[in-house]
């Protein structure tokens, strides 16, 4: 048959008018399309000569053009009708004799040319062309008028709105129009084409900076709807990881400051005047400042939750239309003719298969993007509000009130926990809040939906889904409840396993590391039975999702079955089916939204209190000229609580006095920096701490303030500084001199601007102030003593010097740049002191504050700092320096002295001063500085604290190099892969599943465990399967009985029969179906807990088992995160992901079986799909990974920036830093907030692209069965089909997230799995215990016999060959230079390390051969760092619980303990905090010298330990050591070598080597030996 335009039936005349031939008027209509395509395709094809935009932009995704996205929208409505115009012809023409190619030619072109009109119209906008606009207005104009004549002709013959083309031409006609419209309106608003002079417009500031990489804000609609932007990112993380560069920053509308500004005037707006005290409220300031996004989101909520119903529907109407169509295809002969060719009926369209089969496509795709853009906006949102909320708390932090961290009311943890936790509740409430009204509008729906499907039976259904949400609540409020306690207990274990690891040593040394290991296991245990609990109720969680939709289903069919005595037809039953399905879901989550309200609610409770909290009174007191009392009424709305308390009589009268106060006399001024007249000062509760202070500092000159412990010496400072509450008098700070306010170019004096407002803008120039406790940040060692300054190197290098700094810096590993902080390298107390003394001097401030620099130096290190660092470099510079300080001998240095007693001023002036006026003071002072003189001379030449200080610390160094060549197999791998060069190797690696990781864990849950949950799963989809087969043959064999009874009426008696029979099997699959849901959530959870009790209880014993070398090279936050994070991971988040991940998949692949046996010819459409999906999930696996890591690599600084700055707070704000810091904060904010969103953004990537092909298989599945209907399928077998179709969009997405997410937590796994393959110690022994005498070592006779000593294999020995011999109860000193070999020596002893030649033999037996706990047990050994155990006095002593109370006393009357141990509340089972925190260092060395007198061991090793004690009672302790030992062989090992002098025996040793070996007072003898050179140093 020829194919010819008009058809065959010559239909060409022309006698009516030309244009009463409908042939013509659609050819007529072609024109306007073959016009646009003949113009575009050169244009596009030839590409844009110059760029006509000057400004330099990236990405062109400049979009400008007004109604932009308005004209994509209709597009997409002009597409969407060519298409239905299209099929509307083609069906139409079948029904003519011949081919009229006019009914849908032009519909084709039209199609084409609208495709090419957007892309046109994309490339002239970005590449910023406008005058080509004027193409695609001749284009829209065209269309417009032709296809008006068509609908004028329609009109004219009759043809009205029940034809189907009538009212597409109707469309077309308005769609042209409105596009007409929209380009006019370019026009004319922005003068293009027919104007002189166009508008010029510039690109928005995040377009021009090429640093912002989100462009989702940017691109046009298409690619926001598909996240098409995402793509070379994504593909981009095969080739190299994603790093912080690639993402770039934020666009300024989602920075944190944008929003923090946004949310403070929201906030602040709510103050009235009327009533500037009321607390405003934070939900109302959230609803005005992000309002708009969450009802944008909601709208799209709800359109995707409406379009959502049409899968159920479209369902319906093709299993009905199918059969209906088989009967059809041959009867339908009518004829609807004008123009000689067919019309169809607009009715028609509907009950089209495949036009349903169509429908159902396109409202999947469209409702899948209307969820998804619902979803970002919602996320955008939630991450926009968490900044602000970042950023509002950060900045009430700066403001804090001092008084309120010290007094407890906000405490750190607080501050901490309103950072990481509320803030992300309230995140993830604004994520779900769309669903919190959404949710009851879809289940309203459903319901109605299947009461018209099914009757009164659906609403029994649909109440058993209603009915068990309430039970889902309370197991989500549960779960919430057992999470808690579990927390608690891990805590709790996290403490014991912290303490383990820092004590690891003594525990090895005592052979006590069982009775620790066993206190782990058994919080552990507790915390598994929390985690036992908390499976629980997952598991019912998991089983109620899974079996209530079978349990609604059952009692839907079953009632229905008893109402209305028949079985509903298949396309009722499958749209039922698919209805119920999604009910679910809402139900579901409703439960997790409702819990998470709640949460808000408290968080937003908690947020209101913080906000609401006591700030500090502003600074307008310390600026000098004018200073006002503290209660000045001119207070802002920010005032305090603690300034309202005060009578508003005092202040007006204040106000009279102002004037009067302000000229003074001019000798004050000059030379007093600070003045404080009649001061009573607070911490908050009305008592003063401080009271009556009348004092003044002088300028550029030294003041010391001295007093005893505890008697306001800081608080002093503090006051001055403005950090506390001020109940009366004031704090007068005079102006800096010109001359030295260069570099605070902020603050400009000039006596123009003295009004109230400008005073209180200016501060106070800032303070270099060291506190006691000293403080930290995490950055460089330079970073932290440059403080923000600039960085002057000759000044840097001076203040380092003064602070000899420098060794201390040689030795780590990249000197100044080296990370120090919380999470950088542990410096010990006098090195942090140090580096903060060196921040205050280094700063460039008029006055410096320092509180107590000496207190963690000793004596050669405060000497030279007062020499070098305070009496020349800062009196060189004449800055006002103001010091407290223990140390009285430096009190002749001071120009003016402030002596402190409770709180008051006891004395103020110079010594000479004291000296007449005050004799005894004088006295008093006297008598304490001879003391501190003498321990200087014994202290001269001893091996001093600091060089103790920095041996450990060369230690720690020593032992990270060597560790980290094994650091990490992770960073290992990434090394690897950057060498090598073959790129899809690398790209390989990156995208495998670690399988093998996998099997590790499923292994360590047991064998039985994991086929139990393999079977019961396969089981349990077997069942699922089974039932809605049965359904479909049971609404089939219904149909086919109908159809046949119209027929033969005689069998209606045997018809009741089989369909009993259907619905007990039905029952029956039903019953089995749910017992396997509830069998196989437990199954999971089960499996996950036994492999996490295995791997936590074979990692705590390998780790405490294995050698203490092991301790040295492993960081011990690396061993802390396998117990706290890695163990948390394995604890909680694996098991439902794998539950998840094995269903999502099984689903889909069930459903796809279903399809393909159903529908062979599916098969073919699977394969590329197949491919499609494949690619997907492996490239967005690796990019998830990267951005994962990202978010928690920039999360951590973030919550450490938070509580940093809450310790630092006096500091910050005594420095007046606070906008450096907060800066810093917004940084830090932004760039998590990138990689957050980032990580959404490629979720939303991939559940697009895995949504789109699910859409596609429905579409597959429809058309399949559509074509296969000459097989004659029955027709419940289509609706089963698509069924399974519409839920394999549900759950594609997810088995790729899953598989992400699983990826990222089996790092844990293997992480833990690293330590398991480490090396124990060798505990047995190649004797038995029990041929060990009971009471060995009896003598204390130890031989040392060619011993060679080495802590690894791989390392140099560091004892060569040495011989000794001990006889039994002598006492042997042994001493040398750091480094010398002493206290390997003794770990020796204990076999600690690798003895590899010779051997030690106590009391005839060779250490070697016993067991290591025998060993240790018998010996005592007394280490250099005192280590104590949180727990009672008496757990410390005798963890074994063996001696009797008696013994116990008798050891601390030894250690000169018992008085104090006496005083405590419980005497020995008084508390000791965690490390013995609440004693002091002395007496925690005291503890353990009493811990080795308990174990009455005739050895007794001390490792230098008595070098943290005082004189005092070192020499009692020397005493005791001899009386109470002296039947015992004792080994010292000296720091001061006149502990060993009346030794009977002096080892002298130098690298590993014995150099000198005999009584002391023969070694005195040789002059020139090494022992007396050490003693002439001491003396």
């Amino acid at each position: 048959m020829a194919l010819s335009f008009c058809g065959n039936d010559d239909a060409y005349g022309v006698e009516n008018g030309t244009l009463n031939n409908g042939c013509f008027v659609d050819a007529l209509n072609l024109v306007p399309h073959v016009f646009l395509l003949f113009i575009t395709f050169p244009i596009l094809f030839i590409g844009w000569g110059s760029q006509s935009s000057k400004v330099q932009i990236h990405h062109n995704t400049w979009l400008h053009f007004p109604g932009h996205n308005l004209r994509w929208i209709l597009t997409f409505s002009l597409l969407f009708v060519h298409v239905c115009e299209f099929a509307e012809g083609i069906v139409s023409n079948k029904t003519m004799g011949t081919n009229h190619l006019h009914l849908y030619m032009p519909a084709f072109m039209g199609f084409v040319a609208a495709t090419t009109s957007v892309v046109y119209y994309h490339n002239i906008e970005t590449s910023n062309f406008p005058k080509l606009l004027l193409v695609l207005f001749i284009y829209w104009v065209l269309a417009f008028i032709t296809k008006s004549i068509k609908l004028w002709k329609y009109a004219e013959f009759d043809v009205g709105p029940q034809h189907l083309r009538f009212c597409i031409t109707g469309l077309l006609v308005l769609l042209y129009g409105l596009l007409m419209s929209v380009e006019i309106n370019v026009i004319r608003v922005r003068r293009y084409v027919f104007f002189a002079n166009p508008q010029k417009v510039k690109p928005p500031e995040d377009l021009q900076d090429l640093g912002v990489r989100f462009l989702q804000p940017f691109v046009n609609l298409l690619s926001k709807a598909t996240y098409w932007w995402m793509n070379p990112l994504i593909m981009g993380a095969h080739k190299r990881p994603i790093e912080l560069k690639k993402i770039g920053k934020l666009p300024i509308a989602m920075r944190a400051l944008t929003n923090y500004l946004r949310l403070k005037d929201a906030y602040e707006d709510q103050r009235t005047p009327e009533d500037p005290n009321r607390a405003p409220s934070i939900w109302r300031s959230m609803y005005r400042a992000f309002g708009r996004p969450i009802l944008l989101s909601s709208t799209f909520r709800y359109l995707a939750d409406l379009l959502g119903f049409a899968g159920p529907l479209c369902i319906s109407g093709i299993v009905k239309f199918l059969k209906v169509e088989e009967r059809n295809a041959t009867s339908d002969k009518t004829m609807d003719t004008y123009f000689g060719v067919h019309f169809m009926s607009s009715t028609k369209l509907l009950q089209n298969t495949s036009v349903l089969a169509v429908l159902l496509f396109l409202a999947l795709i469209l409702q899948r993007t209307f969820l998804q853009a619902s979803y970002y906006v919602t996320i955008e949102t939630g991450i926009n509000l968490r900044g602000a909320l970042l950023a509002m708390i950060y900045n009430k932090m700066l403001r804090l009130s001092t008084s309120n961290m010290s007094m407890g009311e906000m405490t750190l943890g607080q501050i901490n926990n309103l950072v990481a936790i509320e803030t992300n509740q309230l995140m993830w409430f604004l994520f779900l809040c769309p669903n919190l009204w959404a949710m009851p509008v879809q289940i309203v729906m459903g319901v109605i939906l299947l009461y018209y499907l099914l009757g009164l039976s659906a609403l029994v259904g649909a109440s058993v889904i209603v009915l068990l949400a309430p039970i889902q609540y309370l197991i989500a409020t549960k779960l919430a409840d057992t999470q808690k306690s579990s927390l608690e207990h891990s805590t709790d274990r996290l403490k014991k396993t912290t303490e383990i690891l820092k004590g690891i040593k003594l525990l090895k040394l005592y052979a006590w590391e069982n009775i620790f290991c066993d206190s782990v296991e058994e919080t552990r245990g507790k915390e598994l039975t929390c985690l036992r609990t908390f499976a629980l109720y997952t598991s019912m969680s998991i089983f109620m999702n899974a079996a209530i939709p079978i349990a609604a289903v059952l009692a839907t069919f079953a009632m229905h079955h008893f109402i209305n005595k028949s079985v509903p037809s298949p396309s009722e039953a499958f749209a039922a089916l698919a209805l119920f399905h999604i009910l679910v879901t809402p139900l579901f989550l409703l439960s997790t939204v409702v819990r998470f309200a709640v949460k808000a609610l408290v968080s937003v409770q908690k947020l209101g209190e913080f906000l609401q909290s006591d700030e500090i009174g502003d600074d307008s007191w310390r600026n000098g000229d004018m200073s006002v009392f503290l209660e000045a009424g001119k207070k802002h709305l920010g005032a305090t609580k603690a300034i309202n308390r005060k009578q508003p009589m005092r202040y007006q009268m204040d106000n009279y006095e102002q004037p009067t106060r302000r000229p003074m006399r001019p000798s004050e001024t000059e030379d007093v920096a600070v003045k404080v007249s009649n001061g009573f000062f607070t911490w908050g509760s009305n008592l003063s701490t401080l009271s009556d202070i009348n004092i003044r500092i002088p300028t550029g000159q030294l003041t010391m303030i001295v007093g005893q412990v505890g008697c306001g010496k800081s608080s002093l400072l503090l006051a001055m500084l403005g950090e506390m509450q001020a109940i009366d008098g004031r704090v007068h700070w005079s102006k800096p001199p010109e001359c030295e306010m260069v570099h605070e170019a902020n603050i400009s004096w000039s006596k123009a601007e003295e009004s109230d407002e400008d005073i209180r803008s200016k501060n106070r120039y800032s303070v270099a102030y060291a506190t006691q406790k000293s403080w930290l940040l995490n950055a460089t060692v330079e970073d932290n003593i440059t403080f923000g300054s600039p960085f002057s190197k000759q000044r840097y290098k001076e203040v380092i010097d003064a602070c000899s700094l420098q060794p201390d810096i040689d030795l780590l590993p990249f000197g100044d740049q080296t990370e120090i902080g919380e999470r950088g390298i542990n410096l010990s107390g006098g090195q942090r002191q140090r580096i903060c003394v060196a921040r205050a001097l280094y700063q460039n401030t008029n006055i410096v504050f320092l509180d107590d620099p000496f207190s963690a130096l000793d004596i050669h290190l405060s000497d030279h700092l007062m020499q070098e660092g305070i009496l020349k470099f800062l009196q060189d510079d004449k800055r006002t320096v103001v010091m407290v300080t223990h140390k009285l001998q430096y009190l002749i240095h001071a120009d003016w002295i402030i002596a402190m007693k409770d709180g008051s001023i006891l004395r103020e002036g110079t010594l000479k001063d004291i000296q007449t006026h005050d004799v005894e003071l004088y006295d008093h002072w006297k008598t304490l500085m001879n003391r501190h003189d003498q321990e200087l001379e014994k202290d001269i030449q001893q091996d001093s604290q600091t060089t103790l200080e920095r041996k450990t610390l060369r230690r720690a160094f020593y032992s990270r190099e060597a560790k980290s060549q094994v650091d990490d197999e992770d960073e290992e791998e990434e090394v690897e892969e950057e060498d090598d060069d073959n790129m899809s190797m690398t790209t390989n690696r990156r995208s495998k599943i670690p399988w093998k990781v996998c099997w590790c864990y499923m292994s360590s849950g047991g064998f039985f465990m994991v086929f139990l949950m393999v079977s019961s799963k396969l089981l349990k989809h077997s069942v699922i399967v089974a039932i809605d087969y049965w359904l479909a043959l049971w609404t089939s064999s219904q149909t086919n009985q109908s159809l046949t009874n119209a027929t033969l009426p005689t069998r209606s008696a045997e018809e009741a029969e089989p369909d009993s029979y259907f619905l007990l099997v039905f029952i029956i699959l039903c019953a089995a179906g749910i017992t396997l849901c509830l069998i196989t959530s437990l199954t999971v959870e089960f499996l996950g807990l036994s492999a996490a009790t295995n791997l936590h209880h074979n990692l705590l014993n390998k780790i405490i088992h294995a050698p203490i070398r092991f301790f040295d090279v492993t960081p011990l936050g690396q061993i802390l995160n396998r117990f706290s994070a890695d163990t948390n991971i394995i604890d909680q988040h694996i098991p439902p992901t794998l539950e998840s991940l094995t269903r999502s998949t099984l689903l889909c692949l069930s459903a796809i079986g279903v399809i393909s046996s159903i529908t062979p010819i599916f098969l073919i459409a699977l394969i590329p799909l197949g491919i499609a999906f494949y690619f997907i999930q492996k490239y967005f696996r690796v990019a998830s990974k990267d951005l994962q890591d990202l978010d928690d690599s920039t999360q951590l600084p973030l919550l450490c920036h938070f509580s940093e700055t809450a310790e630092g707070l006096t500091t910050i704000r005594a420095f007046r830093h606070e906008a450096r810091f907060k800066q810093r904060m917004l940084e830090l904010t932004d760039t998590n907030n990138t990689a957050y969103l980032f990580l959404s953004a490629a979720n939303r990537w991939l559940e697009v692209r895995t949504d789109y092909l699910g859409a596609v298989i429905v579409l597959a599945a429809a058309g399949a069965s559509i074509w296969s209907l000459e097989y004659s399928l029955r027709s419940g077998m289509v609706g089963l089909g698509l069924t399974y179709a519409l839920t394999v969009t549900n759950y594609l997405n997810w088995v790729v997230r899953n598989l992400a997410d699983l990826e990222v937590q089996m790092s844990a796994v293997k992480k833990v799995n690293s330590f398991l393959s480490t090396e124990s110690e060798n505990y047995e022994g190649s004797m038995d215990a029990s041929q060990v005498p009971e009471n060995w070592p009896q003598d204390g006779e130890i031989k040392i016999q060619d011993l060679c000593v080495r802590y690894d294999p791989m390392l140099k020995p560091v004892l060569k060959h040495v011989n000794a011999y001990i006889s039994p109860g002598q006492k042997v000193g042994i001493c040398g230079r750091t480094g010398s070999g002493k206290s390997s020596l003794s770990l020796a002893f204990f076999n600690m390390v690798d003895i590899f030649e010779g051997r030690i033999v106590i009391d005839g037996i060779d250490i070697c051969k016993l067991p290591l706990q025998t060993l240790r047990s018998r010996l005592s050994i007394i280490l250099q760092d005192p280590v104590l155990f949180s727990g009672s006095i008496r757990f410390n002593l005798d963890p074994e619980r063996t001696c009797t109370d008696d013994r116990l006393w008798e050891a601390l009357e030894i250690a000169q303990l018992k008085n104090m141990v006496k005083a405590l509340p419980g005497g020995l089972d008084a508390v000791v905090t965690e490390g013995g925190e609440n004693f002091s260092v002395g007496q925690r060395q005291l503890f353990c010298l009493a811990r080795a007198f308990v174990r009455k061991s005739s050895i007794l090793i001390m490792d230098e330990a008595t070098a943290s004690i005082d004189m005092a009672t070192e020499n009692i302790l020397q005493k005791v050591v001899m009386t109470a030992f002296a039947d015992r062989t004792v080994v010292t090992i000296a720091h001061r070598v006149h502990t060993i002098l009346t030794a009977d025996l002096v080892i002298v040793m130098k690298r590993g080597n014995i150099l000198e070996y005999d009584k002391p007072e023969t070694l005195l003898e040789q002059e020139d030996g090494m022992f007396a050179s050490f003693v002439k140093a001491d003396m």
